[in-house]
């Protein structure tokens, strides 16, 4: 076996019988769980335990991150939209009719992160309009860990669906 075969072996493109496409689509989904926009979920936790440190900091990360996500939507938000839209349909096409299953890879992960980025975009305009503070607060952000976390589970299931779908058609397992 030489090195080109050996590397092409590595880096399989039939995404869902590779381990690594699911070590992938396991930690997206662990790490968007815990940053709840862009604050560590463990920071909540902690100001909501009462840390007057805590407290202080997580209003500060929040207030920042949800002015960021904001000045993002609102400068390059149709442009990004369009983009967004153009490539998730560009993989869609490619994946879908066309049969590539890395095409298919690729946007069974990043069609779920636009829907999680809509509700970030809606959640951080929620608490910058109602200047959430304190309890109200956190409970705003433990709502968007749980559309995010509803999200991530019923994309785990369609991908792990599909992709059990794909290897059993291919042959793969066999």
């Amino acid at each position: 076996m030489d090195l080109i075969e050996t590397i092409f072996e590595l880096i399989d493109m039939r995404s869902f019988s590779n381990l690594w496409f699911w070590i992938v689509l396991a930690v997206l989904w662990s790490s968007t769980s815990h940053w709840v926009l862009g604050v560590p979920w463990d920071m909540v936790q902690r100001a909501r335990r009462g840390d007057e440190q805590g407290v202080v900091d997580l209003h500060d990360m929040v207030r920042i991150n949800c002015n960021r996500i904001l000045y993002i939507a609102r400068e390059t938000g149709l442009l990004l939209a369009g983009f967004v839209c153009f490539v998730l349909t560009t993989l869609c096409l490619l994946g879908f009719v066309y049969g590539n299953e890395f095409s298919q890879a690729l946007f069974l992960l990043g069609f779920p992160m636009t829907l999680v980025a809509v509700l970030s975009i809606f959640t951080a305009h929620r608490i910058t309009r109602d200047a959430l503070v304190g309890e109200a607060l956190y409970k705003r952000m433990h709502y968007h860990r749980i559309g995010t976390q509803f999200v991530g589970i019923l994309s785990i299931l369609v991908t792990a669906m599909w992709g059990m779908l794909v290897n059993m058609s291919t042959g793969v397992l066999g």
